[in-house]
């Protein structure tokens, strides 16, 4: 797919006589150079009661009232996310217009915008047409830019045309044939809105990596294809990365997460992937995934329905993998490591019992009480392990207690953190991203949920506030960094119907990154 920018003014008006060639004198940013480009559909927005204004207005004169009239006769309405084809249109140099219903003006905010613009993708992925004009990016979106409009409309569009189809002894075909989006912006507005045309570009791309890692099934998403991804990710973006196996798990005496593999025939990897886009003296970012290829609960076993799902606890990992991808086709100006625990959780023989005591990497002893909470167990060790690193900042990422979803269902992820400037970076990053997240209690007197009576910690504090007492329990090995963690229980995929990987975090910790990088 190919995305292109182009400035124009709708404001400035048509010259006076035909549209058909551009008139003598004519910038390329004028209404009339605009339209007389070839193109299979030009993408107008019309809002709900009002008057046409901006593109839909000067096409309407264009086409000698074509617009108004269609309007008149209440074909279009302007209702949020309806549209509308009009063939064979004359007068302009593309020979279709699709019409999008905005709402009302008062009310255009980010939420109208996505749906008015998933709505027109949707109509368009649906026939044969291949290059469109898009000018929803100039509508005036509350509180955003054309860049913003931009970037959220290719990401919107990617959403909407990725299929995965891997595992499929025959995939289905490609249905669409859109092959070319030329997005209409101001002139002031077109060199922000190339570079977020590339931003968007670069977030997809690592969206679409982290929904296809999320969809493997577990006997082919292992923690070794975990790691030979992690290759090829060195490989393909110039990244340093480094494998650990059990031997040097043991050697790093890191027995919590090594609890957690004890039952299954699958060996760990814990991967190391390092990005550097900075000088070699600034200290990076440290983006910590969880990543458990499959999660039966262990001895503490899941119940049956569902447990197919389950192939999505290595989500937080995919997250990294994919954020990575992102940072570095971006060329981001600064140094980020990605650390992946990846391994299996399987009942066993060998497997970790409920009341089994372990010794984590910092020499904390931990009491399993519940085998089923183990994404902590993996994550203690890699939080442990990032502080070899002095970051600047440690992010954590885990698909890690059905509690955040009983609390926060599936819209926001959960955002864990006792530094406030850090929270704060993360919420502008999920509130300009669209990925939203809202920040969660982690107060000193949830963690005497975690008191053992046989060793220093719990790992579960029953089932009051489950979500604060796991993020509580992951404090104990952040104190030498600033730390937050997201639970990414609710966002990380769909299930039912539409079941799939969303490719969440990704949005939110890329512009976090990126947001860092300008600073």
């Amino acid at each position: 797919m190919d995305f292109s920018i182009k400035a124009c003014d709708w404001t400035k008006g048509l010259p006076k006589g035909s549209t058909k060639g551009t008139p003598k004198g004519a910038s390329t940013g004028s209404p009339a150079a605009f339209l007389t480009g070839k193109s299979d559909c030009i993408v107008l927005g019309v809002f709900e009661a009002q008057t046409l204004t901006g593109a839909a207005l000067e096409i309407d004169t264009a086409t000698k009232g074509l617009i108004t009239r269609v309007v008149k006769a209440g074909d279009m309405q302007g209702k949020s996310g309806t549209t509308l084809f009009l063939p064979e249109v004359s007068g302009i140099g593309a020979s279709r217009v699709l019409l999008v219903g905005l709402g009302k003006q008062d009310a255009f905010g980010q939420k109208a915008y996505g749906d008015a613009v998933r709505a027109a993708w949707r109509a368009l992925l649906g026939t044969k047409i291949v290059q469109v004009t898009f000018t929803l990016a100039q509508a005036p979106v509350k509180g955003r830019t054309a860049d913003w409009a931009v970037r959220a409309a290719i990401v919107a569009l990617r959403g909407e045309t990725y299929q995965f189809t891997q595992m499929k002894s025959k995939p289905e075909p490609v249905q669409h044939a859109l092959k070319r989006v030329v997005f209409s912006v101001d002139a002031a507005d077109e060199k922000a809105a190339k570079a977020a045309a590339k931003e968007g570009v670069a977030l997809a791309n690592g969206m679409d990596l982290a929904r296809d890692l999320g969809n493997l099934p577990g006997n082919v998403c292992t923690p070794t294809h975990l790691a030979h991804t992690a290759k090829k990710l060195a490989k393909d973006w110039k990244l340093k990365v480094e494998v650990l196996g059990t031997k040097q798990l043991e050697a790093l005496k890191m027995g919590s997460l090594l609890s957690v593999t004890r039952g299954s025939a699958q060996p760990p990897q814990f991967i190391v992937m390092q990005y550097q886009g900075a000088g070699a003296k600034a200290a990076p970012v440290v983006l910590v995934g969880k990543g458990i290829t499959f999660d039966s609960g262990g001895i503490s076993l899941k119940p049956g329905e569902g447990m197919d799902e389950m192939k999505y606890d290595m989500c937080g990992a995919a997250s990294v993998f994919g954020t990575l991808r992102a940072a570095a086709e971006l060329g981001l100006k600064l140094n980020v490591v990605g650390i992946v625990p990846a391994c299996e959780n399987m009942p066993s023989g060998t497997a970790t019992k409920p009341g089994d005591i372990v010794t984590s990497m910092s020499g904390q002893t931990i009491e399993v009480l519940n085998t089923d909470a183990e994404g902590r167990l993996v994550l203690c060790d890699a939080l442990t392990y990032a502080e070899r690193f002095k970051p600047a900042a440690v992010v954590d990422i885990a698909t890690l207690t059905g509690a955040c979803i009983i609390a926060l269902g599936h819209h926001m992820s959960g955002l864990f953190s006792k530094d406030d400037a850090l929270a704060g970076e993360l919420l502008d990053a999920s509130r300009e991203a669209s990925d939203p997240a809202w920040r969660m209690p982690i107060e000193d007197e949830y963690q005497e949920q975690l008191k053992s009576n046989f060793a220093d910690v719990a790992n579960i504090g029953g089932r009051p506030a489950g979500s604060v007492t796991a993020a509580c329990f992951l404090s104990r090995f952040t104190e030498a960094y600033p730390w937050a963690h997201l639970d990414i229980a609710g966002t990380a995929w769909k299930s039912g119907a539409a079941k799939g990987s969303t490719g969440r975090p990704v949005p939110l910790l890329l512009q976090f990154l990126i947001d860092r990088a300008a600073q």
